[in-house]
C-alpha cells in the first residue's frame, strides 16, 4: 500500500501554482546568506506540496538541492523537505554521515546514509516490523519526541535526473526516509508522536539519551 497523507491534516496542493513556486526559489537562490528554516505553525508545512512537474529547469533544481544541502548541514540535520524553506514542491535531501556512538547505532541500526534528493517520494512498509526511538524536526527546533516508525521501508521516488528510483532501506535511514517523505505530504513528527515522551533537548539530553527509550518509556508512562 503507497504511503497516504495523515488522515487529519493535509490539504491538497491546489493552491500552488509554477509561477508561484518559481518565483519562490529564485528569491530563495538570489538571496545573500541561508534562508532561516520554516518552523511549525506556518502553513506550508501542513499542505500537501505540490509534486515537481518542471516548475523549475534543471539548473535552478541542481542549484535548489544545492542550496537545500547547505542548510541541512549547517542546522545540522539528515533531511531537509523544500516545504521546511517555504518553498511547496515534493523535494527532499537526505544525509547521515555523523559520528555517533556505537552502542546507539547498534540498538538504532544506524548506519551513514550518502547524500542524496528525492522528487516526488512515495514508501510503503516492507513487513510489520516496527521500532520506537525520540525524534527530532529542523521545524520543530528545541524538543524531540518517540515516534514508532515502521523499520523497513520500500521508497519509490525520482532523481534530480528524472529517473525512476525504487531502493528499500531499514533502521534509521528509513526513519529518515519516513520523516522527509512526511514533510511532502503536509504531516510533521508530531502527528506521529508519543505526546507524553515530548522532551526539551536539554531534558532529553540529560535524561534520555540511552540508545534505547525504556527508561523514558516507565518514567514518563507512554507505550505501556
Amino acid at each position: 500500500m503507497t504511503h497516504q497523507p495523515h488522515p487529519e491534516a493535509p490539504s491538497p496542493a491546489t493552491d500552488f501554482n509554477p509561477t508561484q513556486i518559481r518565483d519562490a526559489v529564485r528569491r530563495l537562490l538570489d538571496a545573500e546568506g541561508l534562508p532561516a528554516i520554516v518552523q511549525a505553525g506556518h502553513p506550508v508545512l501542513r499542505h500537501v506540496a505540490a509534486p515537481f512537474d518542471g516548475q523549475i529547469d534543471d539548473v535552478e533544481l541542481l542549484a535548489l538541492v544545492d542550496r537545500m544541502r547547505e542548510v541541512m548541514h549547517d542546522a545540522p540535520g539528515v533531511g531537509l523537505a523544500a516545504p521546511q524553506l517555504g518553498i511547496p514542491l515534493q523535494l527532499a535531501v537526505l544525509e547521515d554521515k555523523y559520528e555517533v556512538d556505537p552502542a546507539s547505532a547498534a540498538v538504532r541500526h544506524r548506519e551513514q546514509l550518502e547524500f542524496f534528493a528525492i522528487i516526488n517520494p512515495t514508501y510503503k512498509p516492507l513487513g510489520s516490523e516496527t521500532a520506537s526511538f525520540f525524534e527530532g524536526c529542523l521545524s520543530v527546533a528545541g524538543y524531540q519526541a518517540v515516534v514508532k516508525r515502521h523499520r523497513n521501508v520500500e521508497l519509490r521516488y525520482t532523481d534530480t535526473a528524472g529517473e525512476p528510483v525504487e531502493e528499500w532501506f531499514s533502521g534509521w535511514q528509513a526513519r529518515i526516509v519516513q520523516h522527509e517523505t512526511d514533510h511532502l505530504h503536509g504531516t510533521l513528527y508530531l502527528d506521529r508522536a508519543e505526546i507524553r515522551s515530548l522532551s526539551s533537548n536539554a531534558e532529553h539530553s540529560a535524561r534520555w539519551a540511552a540508545p534505547d527509550i525504556d527508561e523514558a518509556r516507565r518514567t514518563l508512562g507512554f507505550q505501556p
